[in-house]
């Protein structure tokens, strides 16, 4: 499954340079681990720029500290910028 998601440019670049490789989200969507996560650059609109990232691991925050809403904690990998890889790329 692949989740389209908006993402501020300040967390953008992070996830694009490798420096942030997690995502915390409410859980909205049931993801899921072996899910994509389409990260869309929003800065009030689509920038154009799209980065995959492949979640590998997820954890209920809750299980470490109360926590209002339904959130997730999702451990990411960079997979590439979205239009380059392609849906041959994704496993």
């Amino acid at each position: 499954m692949i989740h389209a998601l908006k993402t501020y440019p300040e967390y953008f670049e992070k996830v694009r340079s490798g420096e942030k490789t997690f995502e915390l989200r409410e859980n909205d969507r049931d993801f899921r681990e072996g899910d994509y996560l389409a990260l869309n650059e929003w800065d009030g609109h689509y920038t154009g720029k799209t980065e995959l990232v492949k979640v590998t691991y997820i954890m209920d925050p809750n299980d470490i500290m109360p926590c209002s809403g339904n959130y997730v904690l999702m451990s990411i990998e960079y997979v590439g910028s979205y239009d380059s890889c392609g849906k041959e790329g994704l496993q």
